[in-house]
Formats: structure tokens, sequence, C-alpha cells
């Protein structure tokens, strides 16, 4: 056996990210709440409960919310769907979105006019003057906040991409139909108490591949896609079916693609790299990596 392989069956993957404007973050959040009329909270549509953020109910309490499921594309409806009557049970309105070809967000700012509409009439009765709505998103890192925003004002008027970290401060930003959007940088928790939940957010980006161990990244999704999309993964990879060890289908991907380097062995890297890529790019199929679950019963909603 390789040293590679030896390696790779290690399954001790402890995932621990808060760099320091993490902090500054949350506590940009917390001080420019009172500014703002209602909170949008961006999530990736593949791992709604592993990017949401927990920090962020304690923080919004009972602000009104918005909940967006971005890169719905990525996914199947009958999955989006579940999500959306999952936050339909809490009182949240949950709405599917691209952020980057801009579908669904005319939903999104309407929306923001149906809940702050009760609001802004209290507004008017008092006397004062009018104003816009004032609203503020927050999400995990390369969710795709400054993509909507781009999205919302009609304008390339933040730094986009496709990386953790590059909204750096807070910015206010003018939008479609008279509003004004507060923009925060990704936010993200001191530690992680669930590494299944580090590992979703790992597995979309949300981490920097640089602080990660890339092929046991790898090695972890093959994992998970083999039990919860197998057909997707033996088709992009043209297998005929995926093997009993998640190390053994990893083997077969690197076998298929020729990811062998000149010693005859292996290219783990390139295959776990491959796979990563190729996953986050939608190439290996619409997936959504959890469902629903009732913490309470202990069981995924139907």
């Amino acid at each position: 056996m390789s040293y590679n392989e030896e390696y790779l069956k290690d399954d001790n993957l402890n995932i621990n990210w808060y760099p320091g404007h993490m902090k500054k973050t949350r506590e940009l959040v917390q001080n420019n709440l009172k500014l703002v009329d209602i909170v949008i909270e961006l999530l990736d549509a593949r791992i709604p409960f592993s990017s949401k953020n927990p920090e962020i109910d304690k923080i919004v309490g009972d602000k009104p919310r918005v909940v967006l499921l971005n890169k719905s594309d990525m996914c199947e409806r009958k999955d989006l769907d579940e999500w959306i009557r999952y936050y339909e049970k809490q009182g949240i309105k949950a709405i599917p979105i691209n952020a980057m070809n801009g579908q669904g967000i005319n939903k999104v700012i309407s929306e923001c006019g149906v809940q702050t509409k009760e609001m802004m009439e209290k507004f008017n009765e008092k006397g004062r003057k009018a104003r816009g709505i004032r609203l503020m998103i927050v999400g995990v890192p390369n969710v795709g906040k400054s993509s909507l925003i781009n999205k919302l004002s009609g304008r390339r008027s933040t730094q986009t991409g496709d990386r953790p970290g590059v909204t750096k401060g807070k910015q206010w930003v003018k939008i479609r139909g008279n509003m004004e959007l507060l923009d925060t940088p990704g936010i993200l928790w001191p530690k992680f108490e669930d590494q299944e939940v580090a590992l979703n957010l790992a597995f979309t980006r949300a981490i920097k591949d640089e602080i990660l161990d890339v092929e046991t990244l790898g090695l972890r999704l093959i994992e998970k896609l083999q039990k919860i999309a197998p057909e997707k993964l033996c088709e992009r990879y043209k297998l005929d079916s995926v093997a009993e060890t998640p190390l053994e289908t990893m083997e077969a991907i690197g076998r298929k693609r020729g990811f062998i380097m000149g010693n005859k062995e292996l290219d783990y890297t390139r295959i776990a790299t491959t796979v990563l890529n190729e996953f986050r790019d939608g190439k290996i199929g619409k997936i959504v990596l959890e469902k629903p679950f009732d913490f309470s019963e202990g069981k995924v909603i139907e």
C-alpha cells in the first residue's frame, strides 16, 4: 500500500476556521442592525442548513427577514420545494434565486416590500419623512452576496470573486425599488460543533482550499456522493458502479481520467481537485447535499 492510500484512509479531517475579520463582521452586523428595516439571509441552496449561520438568528432576533436559496440552478426543483416548505412552517419566506443571471431577483424586491409594508405605513402615519426601505444582506463567504447586490443594483457595484473573503468592509448600495442595501463581508461562527457542517461548507468552497487537506476533502466528497447520488457520480466518470469503498471509487475515477504520474502511481491530488471543482461547477449534476431535518423528532422532513 502506498503512502497516499494509507494517508487517505484517515477520516480525521478536523476543520476550524475563524479569522479575525470574522469577529469584526459579527460586530459590524450587530452595530448596524438598527439602521436597517429588513435582513436578507443568503444561503447556498445545495446546503441550506450548513450555510445557515446559527449566530444570525441570535443577532437578527425579531427583525423582518427573507431567506434566499442561491445557486438554485444547481439543485433539483423537488429538493428546493422541500426547503421552501421547511421555512414556510417557521413563518419565513424562502425564495430560490440565481444571483449570477438574476433569476428570482424581482421576487426578492417584491417580498421586501411586503415584509416592510406595515412598518412604512406607520412611518407615514406619524408624519415622518418618506424614505426607501433599508436592507442588510448576510451570509457565509462565497455564497454569492456580491453577485446578488450587482443584480439588485443593476450595475457592477461591488467586487466579486469565486473565493471567500472578496468583500472586505461595510458598503451602502442603492438598489431598485427606491431601496438601500447594507452589504457585509461573509460571516462564519467561531467553532464548528458539527464536522459535517464544516465539510459541506468546504465542499462548496465557503472555506478556502488553501487551509485544508484537499486529498482527504475530495475523498470525503466522493464518500458523500456515493451515498446520495451514486448514479450521477457513475455517469460523470463513466463508472459501471460505485466501488465498495470511497477510496476504491476515487481510484477508479483516477484511472478513467488517466490521472497517473510518471511512477505509475495515481495522482490523488489531481483526482480530488477534479471532483471538488466539477461538483462546485455543477458538472456532476444537480445535487443538494442535505435535506430539511426536524431536530425535535430526529428525522428528515419529507
